[in-house]
């Protein structure tokens, strides 16, 4: 017996149900949320296991006896080592020696004192040479750095003489050690003393003293003093060196102005005969 096609399919259609795709979405949604409701409970009562404390780490602080050790071998300002150069830098073997140092904040410039091998005191400003083929390239407050062909090497400032004592009161010029100044003689002065001009910005600001005999020190002066003053006229040309020698003879009395460091010092001489 043959059944028609016709009435088969429609039995077929008859036994499927549709489909609610908004039903099925309904049930995934909710079968989302009852997953990360159920991870959310687990975070919050598992306890946290292999991963540390929660508070952060305390400060480990050593006894007496480690912090005594340490503090006793850390010298910031390694005075019990060494001097060492600045920024790695070598201290050069020129026989050269460094008086005083003008250092300019501003401009990073400046300019220093400096003898050389034959003991003659010059200023030179950054960029001068000192020698054949040095320059100086560089100065701080206690060094400065020259250029010896390519290679920049050190020299520290000469602290072999103790510094002068200041004055009482508030600022004011510090005076010549009492004491110690004998009345020299004009033969004295003129054969123990040299006298070298101090160049700056190309004219004389200066002159530089240079111990030759006792009598540098009995006048009063020290090692890296400048005169700038002679009786209250300032130094600025050749001739003023020339006015200084002449007023050198028996009976004279010559005021000097010092400048000694960062101070100033006035030096009164009576000058003796023979």
């Amino acid at each position: 017996m043959r059944v028609p096609f016709r009435s088969n399919f429609q039995g077929l259609s008859s036994r499927l149900a549709p489909i609610d795709w908004l039903r099925v979405v309904e049930k995934l949604l909710l079968g989302l949320l009852t997953v990360q409701c159920a991870r959310l409970i687990w975070a919050l009562l598992t306890p946290v296991g292999s991963f540390g404390p929660w508070e952060g780490r305390q400060a480990q602080f050593p006894n007496f006896a480690a912090r005594q050790a340490l503090f006793s071998s850390f010298d910031p300002f390694y005075r019990a080592g060494p001097q060492q150069p600045a920024n790695g830098g070598v201290v050069t073997s020129l026989a050269l020696t460094v008086y005083g140092i003008r250092l300019n904040e501003g401009s990073g410039l400046g300019s220093a004192i400096i003898a050389g091998p034959d003991g003659v005191q010059n200023s030179f400003a950054v960029g001068d040479e000192i020698l054949p083929g040095v320059l100086l390239k560089a100065v701080a407050f206690d060094h400065v750095t020259i250029d010896r062909g390519g290679a920049e090497e050190q020299i520290f400032l000469d602290q072999s003489q103790p510094a002068p004592a200041a004055a009482p009161g508030e600022g004011g010029a510090v005076p010549a050690p009492a004491g110690g100044i004998d009345n020299p003689t004009a033969d004295g002065l003129k054969r123990d003393i040299g006298f070298a001009p101090r160049m700056q910005n190309g004219r004389i600001t200066g002159l530089f003293l240079t111990a030759r005999g006792p009598t540098f020190q009995n006048a009063g002066f020290q090692p890296g003093d400048v005169i700038t003053q002679v009786d209250g006229q300032p130094v600025g040309s050749p001739s003023d060196l020339q006015a200084l020698q002449g007023k050198i003879m028996p009976g004279a009395r010559i005021s000097l102005a010092v400048e000694r460091g960062a101070g100033l010092s006035t030096i009164n001489l009576t000058l003796q005969g023979q």
